[in-house]
């Protein structure tokens, strides 16, 4: 096999041909890419499923169907994405081109994450290829049997040239990132995500680093705890909470947080009604090593109002539910990324939105609550990569919000459109003809007061205003005509024209 070193010059060289800033070639790379995901539907379900006992149907609607959508849209709109963006012009300019041009940047490293194998590796390269640039993929190595079939599969249906597939582990990955490449995509840790973005730096490589963090729910004591219970149960018990924006702990009321363990129960019972070891619909925990982080975390913990059932040897950790956290408990320190919920009573939402604001910036925050000024609070005096209000993990699903984080939870954004503008760089484009010399010969030296004028009315730019204000030139203009028409007639006037 070929160095890291020949193989990204290899990709740079096949770049320079223009070859992948086709219209042709990226939208039938994206239709191969629509293709794999098709014919293999069922090796992809099975991988999914022997790395994490991931459910079908988690398979299909959060992996393999979540890419393929994206692929769908992307292709209906890629023509039109492509299309130079003209830009607003002022009065030196009126008569040039100017306008946005989107092009690749080259030669891309996608580096993929465990949790959602499928979905954040691919996801990315949709983007890469429709925007035009050549993409190596490092897919999770702790997630193996769904690496495998990347790495088997894929390159049987792309252009390979263009598109590669690296598997290995930690010296793999570190080889790669001590490459030059264009563009680099990380989705994982905040840890890693720091040695990315240090490697990054030896080139000033332009990154998106997909993190996390520590996201944050409100509950108000407004609302139906039920349908809040099985809202946050869902998104913490999918994927077993393996989730970069799965609800990580809960703030409410003392009160509130007594009836929402018991409506928590109960939507547990009716989730699994015979258990989640029984259950084929709940994951497992990827691996041994992970367990055991999760393991010492309910050990460390001191109030379990629930304790869910836990078996080493199948990697199962039942949803959990630990009562009257305080910021200083083991739960609090770090993203749990399992299926272990904190409850930390709050006065109020204020204290829980200064509490957020004492912490990182995490990637995704939810906010229960029918009033509007409470949603309003959280809304205007926090920052996170996303907000979700009622509901949790559904804003991921809505491909025109841009995904990302901010902070410690990451940089860059992507999804739908967004993938594009990320894998593209925004070319500023301005045409001007070699006429009208003499205006132009303004610029040029020598410089007199005259030129001076004529530059800084022209190219002033004035406060726009509000209220009677805008229409009180127009109202001057109408005025001035109707003075002229009354003095000298309507009449002379027109026939001056004939």
């Amino acid at each position: 096999m070929a160095s890291y070193s020949e193989i990204i010059t290899s990709m740079r060289t096949v770049f320079h041909t223009g070859k992948t800033k086709t219209y042709q070639w990226r939208k039938q790379q994206l239709n191969s890419l629509v293709r794999f995901l098709d014919e293999n539907k069922d090796k992809l379900s099975e991988a999914l499923n022997k790395d994490l006992k991931k459910p079908k149907m988690e398979s299909i609607v959060f992996e393999i169907d979540y890419c393929k959508n994206d692929l769908v849209e992307t292709l209906n709109n890629l023509d039109e994405w492509m299309k130079p963006e003209k830009v607003k012009k002022g009065l030196m300019n009126m008569m040039d081109k100017a306008y946005i041009k989107r092009e690749p940047f080259g030669v891309a490293l996608i580096i993929g994450a465990w949790n959602y194998p499928i979905q954040i590796t691919l996801l990315p390269l949709v983007g890469a290829l429709a925007a035009g640039n050549c993409a190596i993929v490092k897919p999770s190595e702790v997630a193996p049997a769904t690496a495998a079939v990347l790495g088997d599969l894929l390159p049987k249906y792309m252009d390979n040239e263009c598109i590669k597939v690296i598997n290995g582990g930690v010296t793999e990955t570190t080889a790669l990132l001590a490459e030059r490449f264009d563009y680099i995509f990380y989705t994982g840790s905040t840890t890693v995500g720091r040695i990315v973005m240090q490697a990054a730096t030896k080139y000033l490589t332009p990154v998106c680093l997909e993190l996390g963090g520590k996201s944050p729910v409100f509950v108000d004591r407004n609302c139906d705890l039920g349908a809040v219970a099985n809202r946050i149960l869902w998104g913490k018990t999918c994927n077993s909470g393996q989730i970069c924006i799965a609800p990580d702990y809960v703030m409410c009321q003392k009160d509130v947080q007594d009836e929402l363990v018991t409506k928590l129960k109960e939507s547990i019972a009716m989730f699994y009604p015979d258990g989640v070891e029984k259950s084929a619909d709940y994951s497992r925990i990827v691996n041994e090593r992970h367990f055991q982080r999760l393991k010492k975390l309910v050990d460390g913990s001191k109030n379990i109002a629930i304790r869910g059932p836990s078996d080493e040897k199948d990697n199962l950790m039942g949803p959990t539910v630990v009562t009257d956290v305080t910021p200083d408990d083991i739960t609090m320190q770090d993203e749990i990324f399992g299926p272990i919920l904190p409850i930390m009573p709050v006065k109020d939402a204020r204290a829980a939105v200064d509490y957020i604001n004492s912490r990182e910036k995490p990637l995704a925050m939810y906010v229960f609550s029918n009033d509007k000024d409470t949603v309003a609070n959280f809304a205007d005096n926090t920052s996170s990569g996303s907000l979700c209000v009622n509901d949790v993990l559904m804003q991921a699903g809505l491909s025109t919000l841009p995904f990302g984080g901010v902070g410690n939870s990451g940089t860059g954004n992507y999804h739908g459109k967004f993938t594009f503008e990320t894998f593209s760089h925004r070319r500023s484009v301005l045409q001007k003809e070699l006429k009208m010399e003499s205006v132009n010969s303004l610029r040029y030296p020598p410089f007199t007061d005259k030129k001076l004028n004529i530059i800084t009315w022209v190219s002033a730019k004035k406060l726009r205003k509000s209220g009677l204000m805008t229409i009180f030139p127009y109202f001057i203009f109408g005025t001035i005509i109707a003075v002229v028409i009354k003095a000298v007639g309507l009449e002379k006037i027109l026939s001056s024209f004939k």
